[in-house]
């Protein structure tokens, strides 16, 4: 954790002095656009009434004034750039010292009907999804979210091959995720590329050979007016031809505009993404292929996504008054720039789905390779289709913090089932999530808690948490009984883990025990795998009938009238149990 926290306290320092610097030159930037401006004033009233060296004066002011101006957002941009990075390591510095509950706790990713996602604190205040989640984008944070739900066994060393490299390029992540978090997207970029899927061009073509022409017209009246060889009304005359052939089609390039004005933030801050991407040389697999999906054509993704982020901007500076109208009467500006927009989307709407998912991509991965950085002695668990399901050295929960956390071993074979007893407060059920995070975070490809890892990759399933529902009028026990049946049913099609924590609440002790006993026989029977805490004595008695089922439990002593635990995953049936003692100790029964 150390070397996590100094790297971040270095980048805070470093960021923070050169924003300084930056801070200084836009002070001087504003200094002189103002001397600019100040000049122009002074030579406009100095040659007040000579038309033929204010307007010279007035192009040149406007042309240094505009130059200046984009230098001067150039560096604004630039200081937001360093802002985000500080705020990155700050917020890093938070997570380490376990103060993260104000990030994105993801709670609209929560789906009570999921495999596991309810059971397991996914996702909501204090979640492990909080926990991780450094996504800047609305589609990262949904990709990242889709990730830890997927419950998919698939590419594992792949995916842990590409986490590894990603949590070693710590400077270039933090870049990436500072240009991602500068993104001001109005809309989300499904509507984006739905929008350039179904667009209907309605600029003539002709516009690409006269508003050239109409361009070169205009400076040649231009001359001839200096020459003294025409007078002003041919130039008015002109003017006013070129507003009304931009008229006709002002309602369509309207239209337009509205649409890409809440797009080009994206564009212009994406070529930006994708040009980061591009100039990284990546070596593990998966990334390879992602990078590949941008740079494996003649032409650069950056280069065309920048080239449209200029036309998306040229369009916007219609709303500038000389822009609008001067230039659309003597240069035809709405109609070339809207065909240049056209154009770009004619030629390129098919890829841009693709180049936005491989930002997304790396936006969601980024996170997960941050993790792997902040926890640089958890392990990758070795995959492996020869060993059992989970055999873990030092398992412990990513939440809990690391100095007082108590760490367990696990070893458990495929087609076993752990019958788990224990007092209240013992640990059973954070046991039952910390195997739960170790399956989840082994399928993601993440490092895990633990001290050594094997692991035999398997889908998780579980009933932990069920709850009654008002609104489709069920009972508690009636939705137990359906999340019951939806085990059962996912068993008879896929290899599961099953975790199940004190099933059949619902329902009288005698009745219970009855049921559960049977649950249990019928998912060995079914030779599945897994974990069922339980409060209920009699049903460890199922180990000594079945073989595939072992008894462990969480011990609580009392002494001194004191409750103790040691949170220590043991073999055997727990024989202690507190409830009467809490009670009384609590003043709550004599």
């Amino acid at each position: 954790m150390n070397e996590s926290s100094d790297f971040y306290k270095q980048q805070i320092e470093i960021h923070a002095a050169e924003l300084q610097t930056l801070k200084r030159k836009l002070a001087m930037s504003s200094t002189l656009r103002l001397l600019v401006f100040l000049m122009a004033c002074f030579g406009i009233y100095f040659f007040f009434g000579n038309v033929k060296i204010i307007l010279p004066i007035v192009l040149v002011a406007i042309a240094v004034f505009i130059f200046l101006v984009t230098k001067h957002s150039q560096l604004q941009y630039q200081r937001d750039l360093k802002k985000a990075m500080i705020a990155q390591n700050e917020v890093e510095l938070e997570v380490l010292a376990r103060a993260f509950h104000h990030l994105p706790s993801g709670e609209k990713y929560a789906d009570p009907r999921h495999y596991y996602s309810q059971d397991i604190d996914l996702f909501g205040k204090g979640s492990f999804f909080q926990y991780i989640n450094r996504t800047a984008l609305d589609s990262g944070s949904d990709f990242l979210a889709n990730l830890f739900t997927e419950n998919s066994i698939d590419n594992i060393p792949k995916k842990q091959e590409a986490i590894s490299e990603l949590s070693k390029m710590s400077k270039w992540r933090q870049q990436f995720s500072a240009i991602a978090s500068l993104v001001k997207t109005e809309v989300p970029t499904t509507e984006v590329t739905d929008w350039l899927k179904d667009y209907k061009t309605f600029v003539p073509k002709w516009i690409t050979f006269v508003a050239p022409v109409f361009s070169i017209i205009s400076v040649g009246l231009f001359v001839l007016y200096y020459l003294d060889l025409i007078s002003g009304y041919a130039i008015g005359g002109w003017f006013f031809l070129g507003i009304g052939i931009s008229g006709i089609y002002l309602k369509k390039v309207n239209e337009l505009s509205s649409h890409t004005s809440k797009i080009q933030s994206t564009f212009e801050q994406f070529h930006k993404l994708i040009l980061e991407i591009e100039t990284q040389d990546f070596s593990s697999e998966l990334l390879s292929k992602k990078k590949k999906q941008i740079v494996n054509s003649s032409t650069k993704a950056s280069s065309v996504l920048k080239k449209f982020a200029k036309h998306l901007d040229s369009l916007d500076q219609r709303s500038n008054m000389l822009i609008g109208v001067v230039a659309n009467g003597f240069m035809l500006r709405d109609l070339r720039q809207s065909y240049n927009i056209e154009n770009w989307i004619l030629a390129h709407k098919e890829s841009v789905p693709m180049w936005f998912d491989v930002i997304t991509f790396f936006d969601a991965y980024n996170s997960l390779g941050n993790y792997a950085f902040n926890h640089p002695t958890y392990v990758f668990p070795e995959i492996n289709d020869r060993i059992p399901v989970l055999k873990v050295k030092g398992a412990g929960h990513p939440l809990l913090n690391e100095s007082t956390m108590v760490r367990n071993d696990i070893l458990i074979n495929s087609e076993e089932f752990f019958i788990i007893t224990g007092a209240n407060m013992a640990g059973k059920s954070t046991f039952l999530r910390t195997v739960s995070l170790q399956i989840v975070m082994g399928n993601m490809g993440v490092p895990v808690c633990a001290r050594k890892a094997e692991y035999n990759p398997i889908k998780l399933i579980t009933s932990m948490r069920t709850t009654d529902s008002l609104t489709d009028d069920e009972s508690y026990f009636f939705s137990e009984l359906k999340r019951l049946k939806f085990i059962v049913d996912e068993i008879k099609t896929d290899r599961y883990f099953i975790i199940l924590d004190e099933i059949l609440k619902g329902t009288n002790s005698t009745d219970k025990a009855i049921g559960s006993r049977k649950f249990v026989e019928k998912l060995v029977a079914s030779n599945s795998t897994g974990i069922i805490a339980t409060h209920d004595l009699s049903l460890c008695v199922a180990a000594e009938e079945l073989r595939e089922v072992k008894n462990y439990f969480f011990d609580a002593r009392i002494e001194n009238d004191e409750l103790f635990f040691d949170y220590t995953f043991k073999p055997g049936i727990c024989q202690n149990m507190n409830a009467s003692f809490l009670l009384k100790k609590m003043e709550i029964v004599d």
